[in-house]
């Protein structure tokens, strides 16, 4: 059974009347919990996608990006999104059951932000309504606002980049505690670790956004150190 069939299975059951709660109860665990965070970010991408009032062909292909889709399973992907448009649960809703199932595992919601980064940019645009349900969304997940900040640093060009920020340090650190920061930062966007967070393999491709930012952190901040 592909991803995409356990995906519109379970969003069934959300359509059907089930309780939020129920359905991500049943996928807190592995292997499921691959499904519960693809679910996660098509249902809040899908709502995102509307917060600045059109929904356009650009974000709808984002997820194509996100999630690589096989031809066999594009009838369960299209029910996916379909269902996820016409779920009448809130966001807000969406955001709490996804951070009471990871609860303190900041780097697997972290992943999940970055999906719906991605989304939000599909169009070029990173519009005020979108900046503030994400910021919302952020804020349910427990992100501190310096979180925040390096995730829609990674995803919207004109942000303000912190390179300390982006490594999560101190202006003040010494050099070998950016670097440890820096190789720390690296080591949570491989593949392996991902995939351990719970992170469908369809969805690894977005590290590589990460690393880019990562990487060119610790190249500003070495280099001024050289």
């Amino acid at each position: 059974m592909s991803i995409w069939t356990r995906i519109a299975d379970a969003l069934s059951s959300l359509a059907k009347g089930e309780g939020l709660s129920t359905v991500f109860e049943r996928l807190r665990t592995p292997p499921e919990r691959s499904v519960a965070f693809a679910i996660a970010v098509i249902g809040l991408g899908a709502k995102m996608a509307k917060a600045d009032g059109l929904v356009t062909r650009d974000e709808v292909s984002a997820f194509r990006e996100v999630f690589v889709i096989a031809q066999e399973d594009e009838a369960n992907a299209a029910k996916v999104f379909n269902l996820a448009r016409q779920d009448v649960a809130g966001f807000e809703e969406y955001a709490r059951r996804i951070k009471a199932m990871y609860g303190d595992e900041v780097e697997a919601l972290c992943d999940l932000m970055e999906g719906l980064f991605h989304i939000a940019m599909a169009d070029g645009e990173y519009h005020p309504a979108e900046n503030a349900f994400l910021a919302e969304v952020a804020r349910i997940f427990g992100f501190e606002p310096r979180r925040f900040a390096r995730i829609r640093a990674q995803f919207v060009p004109y942000a303000e980049r912190d390179p300390y920020d982006v490594l999560g340090v101190a202006h003040d650190a010494s050099i070998e505690e950016v670097k440890a920061a820096w190789r720390a930062c690296v080591r949570e966007s491989h593949p392996d670790q991902m995939m351990a967070r719970g992170l469908p393999e369809e969805a690894i491709r977005m590290a590589e956004k990460r690393l880019i930012s990562i990487n060119r952190a610790w190249e500003q901040i070495s280099g001024k150190a050289a």
